[in-house]
């Protein structure tokens, strides 16, 4: 018997896959606010790792307000120039002084921006198309006591909120999420003209689904309009096949639908992304914990990336419900749709929420008693395990975005 307060109780609505109406987005690396997530999350690993080099532990620290300001470029057939950088500012709080140490936070941060673009966005040259600065206030050194350090083994939230996470992925969510994976891995190996700014927008009403696809194409690999309508036939093609592997529904695939041919308006870039002409960007904005934005789902509003992972709710309880609700369905016979919540109360430890609340839509024939007992055990094994999370974010084993 746990002493944990967990809840189980049937889902009052259908199964995703089930439902009339499905939308489902997911914004790739280069869109702005995937920028600001994805430094603001480097960032945070690689505070967090000096920390632990340096201290021992992980010190008070948060990035989750970084923020991109779009500049302004001008492409053309065959490459053009960005002609006003865009402006990204890493912001939130760093210790940088703890035990007789001056630790150099803001050079840090700038060399994790500076390694993140190199290795996702190598078109954006740093300090040319794109600069970069540091604003971090003063972290609070009185704070390690509740980062599990002396004699507390478990840390205590940070704040009273919630984190939430659902599994299995529906049909729709699938393709979104594994479209722009692939078209921003192995495709985008062999396509140098598709920039990393590509943004997904599933639409499913009953058994037809549209997939809509914004794909910022690089001019310097784009030699004319030809050639342009050829890299959109190419991603329209790879995308539809991509759908194929998930669904035996009706897939419509259409791809950057603002495009006027007649009028040679079309999303032609030059570093890849949208930042570079009028696009803003800011963390938490983007995708959710699990990499998508889901309408049909409940979803948490806190910014994942950037923050602490060891104490901050806003990141450690959306990852953690994701993980429980995808074991849960591994694990489980009969489990169709699951929804886990889970509530912290500041000051509390966080392997204790003040409440985990499951919704479970069963299989036809299956009552929730006979799943009960068992999704309770999976969810009292995962919330002992969670400080097992600060690891794994700190070594990039999980996405945030």
């Amino acid at each position: 018997m746990t002493d944990r307060n967990i809840r189980v109780e049937p889902f009052e609505r259908r199964a995703v896959n089930d439902q009339e109406i499905e939308i489902v987005e997911r914004k790739g690396i280069g869109h702005p606010d995937s920028i600001c997530d994805g430094i603001a999350e480097h960032v945070s690993q690689a505070l967090a790792q000096t920390y632990l080099d340096r201290v021992g532990t992980v010190l008070h620290f948060n990035t989750d307000e970084t923020q991109l300001v779009a500049g302004e470029a001008a492409p053309a057939f065959g490459g053009g120039e960005v002609v006003d950088p865009i402006y990204l500012l890493i912001v939130g709080r760093a210790t940088k002084h703890y035990d007789g140490q001056t630790i150099p936070t803001e050079a840090i941060a700038l060399r994790a921006a500076r390694e993140y673009l190199a290795e996702t966005i190598p078109e954006l040259t740093f300090g040319e198309d794109i600069v970069v600065d540091v604003k971090f206030g003063e972290g609070s050194g009185d704070l390690q006591s509740v980062f599990g350090e002396d004699d507390v083994s478990v840390p205590m939230a940070n704040d009273t909120s919630y984190g939430v996470g659902h599994a299995p992925l529906s049909e729709t969510e699938e393709i979104v999420r594994e479209a722009e994976r692939r078209l921003n891995g192995p495709y985008s190996a062999d396509h140098p003209e598709l920039g990393t700014d590509v943004k997904i927008m599933g639409k499913r009403e009953g058994d037809e689904i549209d997939v809509t696809v914004a794909a910022a194409m690089i001019d310097e690999h784009i030699p004319d309009m030809d050639a342009y309508r050829d890299a959109v036939e190419d991603v329209r093609e790879f995308v539809a096949g991509v759908a194929a592997e998930y669904t035996d529904r009706t897939v419509r695939v259409h791809v950057n639908t603002a495009d006027d041919y007649d009028a040679g308006s079309i999303y032609l870039t030059v570093t890849g992304t949208s930042a570079e002409q009028g696009d803003d960007g800011s963390v938490g904005r983007g995708n959710r914990a699990n990499g998508l934005i889901t309408p049909n789902r409940s979803m948490s509003m806190e910014a994942t990336s950037g923050k602490n992972p060891v104490n901050h709710i806003g990141k450690i309880y959306n990852l953690l419900s994701t993980q429980i609700a995808q074991a849960t369905v591994a694990e489980v016979d009969g489990v169709r749709d699951l929804r886990v919540r889970l509530l912290s109360q500041i000051g509390r430890p966080i392997d204790h929420p003040h409440v985990a609340d499951v919704h479970v839509v069963t299989e036809d024939g299956v009552s929730i008693e006979a799943v009960e007992d068992e999704v309770t055990a999976i969810v009292d094994r995962e919330l002992g395990a969670v400080t097992d999370l600060t690891r794994r974010v700190i070594e990039g084993e999980l996405t945030t975005f």
